[in-house]
Order: structure tokens, then sequence, then C-alpha cells
């Protein structure tokens, strides 16, 4: 069974690695693979949404009910799902199987005691819950499925693709054809099955990288730290475990070696049947590989044993834990911008109105990871600490495509609705505006129509007034001014991203006009 448990962990952790590449622009508008799958599956966002939303909302993603298969399954099994499937448990369990197999058996045994402090994520996870009922979504920002696709996408793929591409580029600038005859056809199988579609950038992706790298360090202070200690999926699967028939049985010939709780994952006491704890065991079968008497197994009893420990976390520590979570509603929401606009944050086509798109976003970078202009970047504090790590555009880092629509297809859950191309490129996301201080053919009194070549609308968005002037040099010319009209615009930012005005451009894009919000408009 330990064997089957290390093969599954890499099955499901190459599965997850394969479809967090695959959440790319292939060159077609469409994502062919089922890329959210992990996060569908996921009853800690499912949860947290219906608790947000206050019941099902309308068009609320039919898939992410699929979380209900693993709540049965773990009222069945236990929390199978940590110990085989969870692809951040895995990187955690062999980090710290790296530290923990050079100690000697009394320091295993001591990394592998229950500790108190393991509790500290029931009260996590109660925190988010009851924020959640108060309608502030933040449990993607703990989430160990959204925080391992958060931290992959945003930090550690666009640096690895950057070492990629400059390790090849240097064999190629070589020019030594040895090397340059294997280097080059590699380079191309990378580029058309692993690289991205263009180097990603992205503003936070240090300090999201220092987070996880954070995270996976705290292994070697204590093995599956995370795991343990702060992780409120697996908080909530522990809890949904405790009514699991599954059950260990230690038998007369146990010795009380305590080898098994060297080589517990969880810390779930596994060296006697009254003591084992369901809540805590990640059914990693160490224990009964371990034992050199054979005295540990599994088995489905007819009833559950009286005595068994239970999740204990206090009621003081528990009303406590509720009323944080209550308290961080007033105390998230204080930054927000007059009337929650901000002119800065503009959301994807298709986002839902702010107030549900706050309570449906889970911060997972999907939609970010997607876009092929690397235009959909993270919030810091644009929608107040609520907002956190949410997806905005921001047109100097490109533009959204006027013919693409990926970011809605990899939503989880519904945040970005899926629209089809002839809807979304209806959509307003904002308006461009002029700069009429830096504009060219107003400072210069020369011709540029750089911006209105590259607005994608049918009838342009962008068009000119012929206007004689006077140059510098006292000649009266003629000069094309742009103009915007706001009810052709759809604010993409393609103009904003491609004026020749570098430093800060003579045209740029606001929030103002966009569609999901009637109040949000230049004029009322």
């Amino acid at each position: 069974m330990r064997n089957f448990r290390r093969i599954s962990q890499i099955v499901f952790l190459l599965l997850f690695l394969w479809l967090l590449i695959q959440t790319e622009y292939h060159g077609k508008d469409i994502i062919s693979y089922p890329v959210k799958v992990f996060l569908d599956f996921d009853p800690l966002i499912l949860f947290s949404s219906l608790l947000a939303a206050h019941g099902i909302p309308p068009a609320f993603p039919l898939a992410m009910f699929w979380g209900l298969v693993l709540v049965g399954m773990t009222l069945l099994l236990g929390r199978f799902f940590c110990g085989w499937v969870c692809p951040l448990g895995t990187i955690h369990h062999f980090i710290g199987w790296l530290k923990k197999r050079k100690l000697p058996l009394k320091k295993k045994m001591e990394r592998g005691k229950y500790r108190p402090s393991q509790r500290w994520k029931y009260l996590i996870l109660i925190g988010l819950l009851v924020a959640s009922v108060f309608t502030v979504q933040v449990v993607g920002l703990l989430d160990p499925l959204s925080l391992f696709i958060r931290s992959l996408a945003l930090s550690i793929n666009p640096a690895i693709n950057y070492l990629t591409r400059a390790v090849f580029n240097f064999l190629y600038f070589t020019d030594i054809r040895m090397i340059t005859t294997v280097s080059e056809p590699v380079y191309s199988f990378l580029k058309a099955h692993y690289l991205s579609f263009k180097q990603p950038f992205f503003q936070q992706s240090v300090f999201l990288g220092l987070i996880f790298l954070l995270i996976v360090g705290l292994n070697f202070y204590r093995h599956r730290y995370w795991c343990r200690h702060l992780c409120p999926l697996g908080a909530l699967l522990g809890v949904l475990s405790r009514y699991t028939p599954l059950r260990l049985e230690v038998s007369k010939e146990c010795t009380q070696c305590m080898v098994c709780v060297a080589a517990c994952e969880g810390g779930a006491e596994p060296h006697s049947t009254d003591s084992w704890r369901s809540t805590e065991c990640v059914l990693c079968w160490n224990c009964v590989k371990s034992c050199p008497k054979g005295a540990i197994s599994f088995a489905l009893p007819a009833r559950r044993k009286k005595g068994a420990p239970y999740v204990d976390v206090g009621r003081r520590r528990l009303i406590t834990s509720a009323v944080a979570g209550l308290a961080a509603v007033p105390l998230l929401r204080v930054g927000r911008e007059y009337k929650g606009f901000n002119p800065q944050l503009i959301r994807p086509p298709g986002a839902l109105a702010e107030e549900e798109f706050l309570r449906r976003c889970v911060r997972c970078g999907e939609c970010m990871k997607v876009c092929l202009t690397n235009a959909i970047q993270p919030t810091l504090l644009q929608a107040g600490l609520e907002g956190l790590w949410t997806p905005m555009l921001m047109m100097k880092m490109g533009y959204c495509e006027y013919y693409c629509t990926l970011c809605g297809q990899v939503c989880p859950t519904g945040a970005i609705q899926k629209l089809p191309l002839e809807e979304k490129q209806k959509v307003h996301i904002g308006t461009a505006f002029i700069d009429k201080s830096r504009c060219i053919p107003y400072t210069l009194a020369t011709n540029c129509i750089v911006c209105e070549e590259h607005c994608p609308t049918p009838k342009k968005a962008i068009w000119f007034e012929e206007i004689e002037v006077v140059n510098h040099e006292g000649e009266r010319v003629v000069v094309k001014q742009p103009r915007v009209d706001p009810q052709l615009c759809i604010g993409c930012g393609v103009c904003e991203y491609k004026c020749p005005v570098v430093d800060k451009p003579a045209i740029y894009v606001t929030s103002i006009g966009e569609s999901r919000s009637p109040d949000n408009q230049l004029i009322i």
C-alpha cells in the first residue's frame, strides 16, 4: 500500500504539472484539457463560495460540485486526499523526507509526535468560513491548490521560462555547430510543448515566490509543517474523516517500540488503537510498513470505538477564531476606493460586478497564467486588502486580445464568465482617454496614427480630426489629432500598450464605462 501511495502521489503531481503547462495559449482560442479539474474537486472552495453567496448564485459552475465526491470519499476513507492526491502535500512529503531520513530514530520520533499546535489549521478554517458567511471570500489565499497554482504560475514557472530561454540563447550565440545542432531541436521541442507563448512577467513574482519557498522550507523545521499546522483544506477533510469507518487496529503483538510514530506523516499517534487520531492520519501506510512485529493494520469495524481522540480546539479558541473571521470583514474593506471604483482596477472581460467578483474569485492565478499578452496581473492594494492577488489588467504589460476568451475558460468559480467570442468583443472593460500634453500630434504638431491603426473594433473607436496648427518653425500644417468615441471603445488597452510614448503613454485606459457596473459610467 505504501508503494501504491507513492505511485499515486507521483501520478497526480505529474498530472497537476501537465495541466498547469496546458493552461497556455497554443495558437487557438480554446483550452483543450480540463486544466481546472483539481480546483473543481476542492470542497473548501465549494463551501466557502456557497457561504459567501448565501446560496447557489446564478451561473454558478456545476463542475464545482465535484467537490462533493471528495467529501463522500473522505467520509468513507478518511484524509486519503492529503496523502495520496494533493500535489502540494506531495512536495511537502518529499522535502520533509529529504530532511527526515538523515535523522536518528529518537529525533524522528520527536518529529512524528502529535503537537497541540496542529489545532491551528482548524482555527484558521473556522475564521475563513465565518468571514465567508459575511461575504468576504479569502479562502483562496490559503487553500493549498489555489496557493500552489498561484505560486507556480506567477513565480516559479516564469523563472524557469526565463532561465531556459537564457540558456538556449547563450548556446545559440556561441555559434558552435556541434552545440547548436543539438540545442536548437531541443529548444524547438520546449517551445512547442512547455515554454509560454511569450516570456511572462508578473510584478509580484518575487514576493509570491518567497512566500512559497518559506512554506516549503518549513519542512526542514518540522515534517509536513503546512499540512499538519496550517492547511485549511486539510482541516476540513480532517473534520470529515472523524466519521470514517476505516479504523487503525493495533494488535497485542505491539511492543510500544514507537517506530510507527517516527514514521507517521501526520502526527496521528498510531502506536495504539485508542490513541490514533483519524483527523490527522493521511493514510500514508508508513506505520503499517515500519512496524517490526506487523501489529498495525487498517480495518472497517462495525461501529466506532469509544474513547478515540477527537478534534478539541477549545471553546475559547473556537470563539476567538470565529470573532477574528468576523473582525476581518471591516478590516479588509476599509481600504476600498470610494464607491468601490478605482480607475486603475480594470477587470478581465466577463468579470462579474465587483462585489460578486470578490465573493467568487479564489486567487488561483489561472487567468493570469493563460493570458497570451501577459496583461492580467495580480492586484496588490488596487482592490483593497479584500481583493489581494485578484486579477486586473495592466495595459503597460500587455492588452486584452480582441480574439481571445481564454481567461473565462479557465476560471473555476465563474468569477470571470465564459463568454462566446462575439459577446466578449462587445464587453466594455474600460474607456481610453488621450493626454493631450503628451500626445505627439498635439505637442509636436506631427502626425502619429499608431493608436488608430491598432484599434481592433470593427468601426474604429479612435478617429482623427484634421486641424490646422502652427509648428515650431512657424509653418501652418494640417495635423490629424486623435479622438476617442466612448460608445465604441471597449477598453482593450492595445492603444496604450502600442503608444510610442513609452514612459507614460499619451493614451491610457481607466475602468470607467465598464459593462459590469451601471454606476461606474462616464455620464450617469
